[in-house]
């Protein structure tokens, strides 16, 4: 379960895996159940009684915002990202590990960018206490997914950062 590389001890690895992979699964599993459900739902409603369910398009996108950012997340932990790597496949040795480095560095850095600007959106929308138009969910609500999102890839990097250099992911 532990890479090769990794100095973190047992039980912090399994943690970081628990928090950072199994958690997000988990919650995103539990949150296209409810999404399959509500347009079920919302089908049936719509085709055999001629009602549709008004705010269901709005919360299954907010729900999709969700997954989206969860899945991020265990998307960092697992070092799954999309890779551009046409030239980095034949960098070996310190070549390589220093570029692994910056990229990982950039992916905290970038990650604190938007989570210091969506903290600020944030903070407006809760004073101004805006609501969504047919769910009238405050608009904290989805937006924080982007927060909590990409603060936890900053902090999964972080923790991470040694199976970044070495692409050593368990």
């Amino acid at each position: 379960m532990a890479s090769k590389s990794d100095i973190t001890p047992p039980r912090l690895q399994r943690l970081a895996r628990v928090v950072f992979y199994s958690i997000p699964l988990v919650l995103i599993t539990a949150i296209l159940i409810v999404e399959v459900s509500i347009n079920f739902i919302n089908v049936i409603g719509r085709y055999l009684f001629g009602h549709a369910i008004f705010w269901a398009e709005e919360i299954l996108n907010y729900m999709l915002m969700w997954s989206v950012f969860l899945g991020m997340v265990a998307v960092t932990y697992r070092g799954a990202h999309l890779n551009m790597d046409l030239f980095s496949t034949h960098l070996k040795g310190l070549p390589q590990r220093v570029l692994r480095g910056a990229t990982a560095i950039t992916l905290i850095v970038c990650s604190g960018v938007v989570v210091l600007e969506s903290f600020k959106v944030i903070a407006v929308l809760a004073k101004t206490g805006q609501v969504s138009v047919a769910a009238s969910v405050p608009l904290v609500v989805p937006h924080a997914s982007i927060l909590v999102g990409f603060a936890l890839v900053g902090l999964v990097t972080l923790v991470r950062f040694r199976a970044y250099l070495t692409n050593d992911f368990d």
